[in-house]
């Protein structure tokens, strides 16, 4: 596993009426807690365990362009997640959640190819929100490299019973692709299984013969 890195952590414990309202975050929910990463797939994985272990809501989660290589600055990296809570020891446990779970979520490679193939056996609010699923549905979270990721959907699509919930369309701000599928665990892991394969194919063989 690629090992996500975090850069930089902080937290408002009274933000601003005007800056919650725009961050996303509903009213009575002043308490944030921001955290930036090189890995902007990991941590939103990461920010919807958040929701399952605290009082929390993720109210803003954004991908910076060209991924974490050409990051801007030095803390900037790949991805700015926000939590928001009523009280200050809400937004920190929820945070802790998030980086256990950046210690256990990552991306693989197959020879030089990144990907991302994660079953989640229980989303939270954020990622049911993201997908249109019923919290507490598994997922199987895809991500790779534009061709990869569009091959090895198909791929996992036709692999196992699942359904294709949320594609994204490459090239992500990040320059990947991929989607959410959704179906019962097994099937989700099934799904990640040929995903992995997709992306191995295509990284032993680039072109293949017509």
């Amino acid at each position: 596993m690629i090992p996500v890195n975090i850069l930089a952590i902080r937290y408002l414990s009274a933000a601003s009426d005007s800056l919650c309202r725009e961050l996303g975050a509903p009213e009575g929910y002043p308490c944030l807690g921001l955290i930036t990463t090189d890995c902007d797939d990991a941590t939103y994985i990461a920010l919807d365990e958040a929701t399952k272990s605290a009082d929390v809501q993720v109210c803003f989660g954004s991908s910076f362009y060209a991924g974490a290589a050409n990051a801007s600055t030095p803390y900037a990296g790949e991805v700015l997640g926000i939590l928001c809570a009523t009280t200050p020891g809400a937004v920190r446990s929820g945070m802790d959640a998030a980086v256990s779970a950046l210690g256990r979520i990552g991306f693989e490679a197959s020879g030089n190819v990144p990907y991302l193939a994660h079953t989640v056996s229980s989303c939270g609010k954020f990622l049911a929100k993201e997908a249109g699923v019923a919290e507490g549905s598994a997922l199987a979270y895809l991500i790779a490299p534009p061709l990869e990721s569009m091959y090895a959907l198909d791929g996992a699509l036709k692999a196992a019973d699942v359904k294709l919930c949320k594609l994204y369309s490459p090239p992500s701000p990040t320059n990947f692709g991929g989607g959410l599928l959704t179906g019962t665990q097994s099937a989700c892991a099934a799904a990640c299984a040929a995903f992995a394969d997709g992306v191995a194919e295509v990284a032993q063989k680039p072109k293949a013969s017509p």
